[in-house]
């Protein structure tokens, strides 16, 4: 029995009509050659036309996605290979990041040189920019966790493995309870837990040592007024001490006990081995040439300090210039596409904002920013999208939506765009938000959401290709299921019709502007 949903297909076919959807285009021809009349050996396949690659720039290829590709893969055409690498890429996650973006750009052409010049240089090239950005993520990851070591060996606190593993908030929270933290050290920790990520991470990089600092200089100031000698011998050895963090080493006390120049020595000698590169031990080399005594104390009290900011500023610098330069390719891909304009948004916000917005946005915000919504490119009926009804067995129609909706209505109501499930250039497939691995399709000529099976022919009527709007605005979408039909809304259902065909939803009365549709900001974000 049907729900009384007043969005059920019962309820709504009394709705005025209004919205277009997706369509695609898409067709793969073989020939069969006419079997001999004698026996004889089975023949090769044959290679697929619009082949401009050789195997062996192939192979290649297919080796930076990890893709054995089998004699079939090899016989494919240029694009329909490029599609059997973004699919491994995808499968890949983020180490293929780059290389997904590239090879989506790719397919969206219809340029053969295009094709070629992806397979022959551009997949190693948007591969070499995974890499880097790799490396500069492990990097960071790697500093992070230095970072940690350094305040705790500042602040006093015993280096453990267990310490170093905790997130960025439980690791503050740790130092915060230690009994070696200050009143100073305390209120820092707590200032930063109130704040973003970011702030836990400027206290671990520098706000636990700073904050240390201070509770020394507050006990040394009470100190001085009753043994000013004592309290000079113990600044010198705060001073070392904080020195010798840096460098991410405990100092013993026969260290401490050093000459100033014979402590920078002692520093260089036994600094770790990737500290060798940074600006701190060159600073530290510089002034233990010097033969300036004034030189080397002001190294200890304030140089190493002044150095290892600079070393932290360039890689926050490094990885900052990395994640723009990739925000910029993914908006300069969405933008080629047509039908992601909210991804394109997004990626303008994160870039005109901070580091940190750029850096979320490729975390996590680009692929929210996938989501579109559907509505008639007319506008009429106003506030009408496209949405799918699991209770009429994912059947598709437009219905009333807005902001005010219930969450699970606006999720039915919203659509990640993501390229077509067929491979054709120019075309794409829209998965459901609310039902991740269902696709708007169509059966008998009724478009639907449904599960994926796979199929050849599911992956051909999940795709839709989008064409400059019947009407004159917005886009339609032709399947490339059914060349030559195109998403239509008729009296408030979808379908995909022919306005040349007989069915009473192919019609020719308002086909143009009941198979245009306008691309907007998605209901569910």
């Amino acid at each position: 029995m049907k729900n009384s949903n007043p969005n059920s297909a019962r309820v709504r076919r009394a709705v005025t009509r209004g919205l277009v959807t997706v369509t695609a285009v898409a067709s793969v021809a073989a020939v069969a050659a006419p079997q001999a009349a004698i026996a004889a050996p089975p023949a090769a396949p044959a290679a697929a036309a619009g082949i401009g690659t050789t195997d062996t720039q192939r192979v290649d290829a297919a080796a930076v996605v990890r893709l054995d590709p089998s004699p079939d893969v090899l016989l494919l055409s240029d694009h329909d290979f490029i599609h059997a690498l973004w699919q491994k890429a995808r499968d890949g996650g983020e180490t293929f990041d780059a290389v997904r973006q590239a090879a989506e750009a790719a397919m969206s052409s219809e340029s053969a040189d295009d094709h070629v010049q992806f397979i022959v240089t551009g997949i190693h090239e948007a591969y070499a920019v995974d890499k880097q950005r790799e490396k500069d993520e492990a990097d960071a990851a790697r500093a992070a966790r230095l970072a940690k070591s350094q305040a705790l060996i500042a602040v006093g606190i015993p280096n453990s493995p267990d310490l170093l593993d905790l997130s960025d908030d439980n690791f503050i929270r740790a130092v915060m309870r230690h009994e070696a933290a200050g009143p100073e050290v305390r209120a820092a920790a707590a200032t930063a837990l109130a704040g973003e990520p970011a702030a836990w991470q400027e206290f671990i990089t520098n706000g636990a040592r700073e904050a240390h600092q201070r509770d020394v200089a507050n006990e040394l100031k009470e100190l001085e007024e009753k043994d000013r000698a004592e309290a000079e011998r113990r600044r010198e050895i705060a001073a070392r001490t904080n020195a010798a963090a840096l460098f991410r080493i405990t100092p013993s006390e026969a260290m401490l006990a050093l000459s100033d120049d014979n402590f920078i020595r002692e520093l260089l000698r036994v600094a770790p081995a990737d500290a060798k590169s940074s600006e701190l031990y060159a600073a530290a080399q510089r002034a233990v040439l010097s033969p300036g005594p004034a030189v080397w104390k002001q190294f200890i009290h304030t140089g190493a300090e002044e150095a290892y900011k600079k070393d932290d500023e360039a890689r926050r610098k490094q990885i900052a210039e990395a994640n723009r330069r990739l925000a910029l390719q993914i908006q300069a891909a969405a933008e080629k596409t047509g039908v992601q304009p909210n991804l394109v948004a997004a990626a303008k916000k994160a870039l005109a904002g901070t580091d940190e917005d750029v850096a979320r946005f490729l975390m996590e915000g680009q692929h929210r920013a996938k989501r579109q919504s559907f509505q008639p490119a007319s506008g009429k009926p106003p506030g009408f999208y496209v949405r799918q009804s699991a209770p009429d067995a994912g059947e598709a129609f437009i219905a009333p939506l807005s902001a005010a909706s219930k969450q699970t209505d606006r999720e039915d109501g919203t659509w990640i765009v993501v390229p077509a499930l067929n491979g054709q250039p120019g075309c794409w497939s829209f998965e459901s938000a609310r039902k991740l691995g269902h696709y708007l399709t169509h059966k008998d000529l009724r478009v639907r959401m449904a599960a994926s099976d796979n199929s050849t022919q599911f992956r051909k009527d999940a795709t839709w290709c989008a064409k400059k709007g019947l009407s004159g605005s917005g886009t339609s979408f032709e399947s490339a299921g059914q060349p030559g039909r195109f998403l239509r809304e008729y009296y408030g259902d979808l379908y995909v019709a022919n306005k040349s065909a007989k069915n009473r939803f192919d019609v020719e009365k308002d086909f143009a502007q009941d198979a245009s549709w306008k691309i907007v900001t998605p209901l569910a974000r």
